[in-house]
């Protein structure tokens, strides 16, 4: 595919590079020299100095040629005006970054597609809602909806109270015979490399294990993993950033009890003004004595959202010690996630990764309606429709050309979610959901076409 990113900043460069190692013809657009000649040493793209909402740059980028444009510069302006331009001059398909999310509640009402603008992503609302899935999901480190929770992914780390450890997966699924959760990926510990489990491969202590699960499945995933299921409703928030806010905002609508840390003074008086439901504190997170004052041993769990990823992931050590259950920290340096787990917090998020994930599904071929990439594993996990022309449609899954270094983690069927076996018949206009690792993904591409 030829794409066009504007702007060069986490976001983009971040999205340069994944497209670049999978070798799409990528042109990249910024007005900052530095940002692009670090891309231009790092990456196999094209980048072009200039303001990408010129019409005469678009023009050079040969725009009337592009298969995709994105715009991610750090001004949505920016973002829906280059889009706009990009439609106009021949662009078939265009994506802009937004960080006002009352874009994205009034999408359909004020039809941004009439003015050439295709979809909406906004890493602080794609982040909000990622917080607020893993603290309904407490005992698990990471999670992901498909279809409003017809299948849910889950990750978590196996303990030597988990049922399965010792066990191959075959022998597992017998304790539960009313199959409602497939393992999809481990990472042994202490090691880098993923595997796509298969019926003879076994648990062991200290396993990264991704499961997708139908409803009801979650239930069972506790007791088999030896993990407590504990309701959080009080929760406290450092940083009244964009992600604070709407975070707050969402978790006060779901009636958490939200107490909200802000260092700026005039920021917090306007924090208590839109924020009725949640106690703010102006005041510095990483003062200890300030956390201990305003009862944070008494807290469920403790995000930290501010700008700064070493007074994140140092004040959720805190809140940790502190005896606090649930820690989220955000991060922007993609090698801290390596630590998340030996350190001690139970998850950290990264903005650039969540909208990154959330454009790559627009890349992929096949109708892909959502993709994620497990954090800390080289898979992605992907959800097709199944068209009448694709290969898989009207064929038993033990009957089709399935690479090993993939799998069919489930399927949904008229809004219900199901855990596919080899004897399930998949048919046209059924959801499918497929973790993969990249060597695999143009084979699966290809069965979904």
């Amino acid at each position: 595919m030829k794409i066009i990113i504007a702007g060069a900043g986490e976001v983009g460069f971040h999205l340069a590079k994944l497209l670049s190692f999978e070798s799409q013809d990528i042109t990249l657009i910024d007005t900052d020299k530095e940002c692009l000649n670090y891309a231009d040493t790092h990456l196999d793209i094209r980048v072009i100095k200039g303001d990408a909402t010129s019409i005469s740059i678009l023009k050079e980028a040969r725009v009337e040629n592009v298969d995709m444009v994105i715009g991610v510069t750090s001004s949505e302006t920016t973002n829906i005006t280059v889009c706009v331009l990009a439609k106009q001059l021949g662009a078939k398909r265009t994506i802009a970054r937004i960080s006002n999310t009352e874009f994205l509640e009034n999408k359909e009402e004020v039809g941004f597609a009439k003015f050439g603008i295709d979809e909406l992503i906004s890493p602080e609302a794609l982040a909000a809602g990622e917080i607020e899935l893993l603290l309904n999901q407490s005992a698990f480190h990471d999670s992901y909806e498909f279809e409003d929770g017809a299948l849910t992914m889950v990750g978590t780390t196996l303990s030597n109270e988990a049922l399965f450890v010792g066990k191959n997966v075959r022998e597992a699924a017998e304790i539960f015979p009313e199959l409602h959760f497939m393992p999809i990926a481990i990472q042994r510990a202490g090691t880098q490399y993923t595997v796509i489990p298969r019926g003879d491969t076994k648990f062991k202590e200290g396993d990264q294990v991704y499961f997708v699960t139908s409803k009801g499945g979650v239930e069972e995933l506790y007791k088999l993993t030896g993990k407590i299921k504990e309701e959080i409703k009080s929760v406290m928030i450092l940083g009244g950033s964009k992600i604070g806010y709407k975070t707050s905002c969402d978790l006060c609508d779901h009636k958490f009890r939200v107490k909200l840390i802000e260092k700026d003074k005039e920021k917090s008086f306007d924090l208590a003004d839109i924020l009725p439901n949640a106690l703010i504190i102006n005041g510095d997170g990483r003062n200890v004595e300030l956390l201990q004052e305003e009862g944070i041993d008494g807290m469920d769990a403790f995000i930290a959202v501010t700008g700064n990823s070493e007074t994140n992931i140092m004040s959720c050590l805190v809140a940790k010690s502190k005896g606090v259950r649930k820690t989220i920290a955000l991060v922007e340096n993609m090698d801290y996630f390596q630590l998340s787990h030996s350190i001690g917090i139970d998850t950290l998020i990264n903005k650039k990764l969540l909208a990154a994930n959330n454009i790559f599904r627009f890349i992929r071929k096949g109708e892909v309606v959502a993709m994620t990439k497990l954090n800390n594993m080289n898979a992605e996990l992907l959800e097709f429709i199944v068209k009448p022309t694709s290969e898989v449609s009207d064929n038993l899954i033990k009957d089709l050309d399935f690479p090993r270094s993939a799998i069919i983690a489930g399927v949904i069927r008229d809004g219900e979610g199901m855990i596919a076996l080899g004897d399930f018949y998949i048919q046209a206009g059924d959801r499918v959901v497929v973790c993969c690792l990249p060597k695999s993904i143009k084979k699966i591409e290809k069965l979904f076409l």
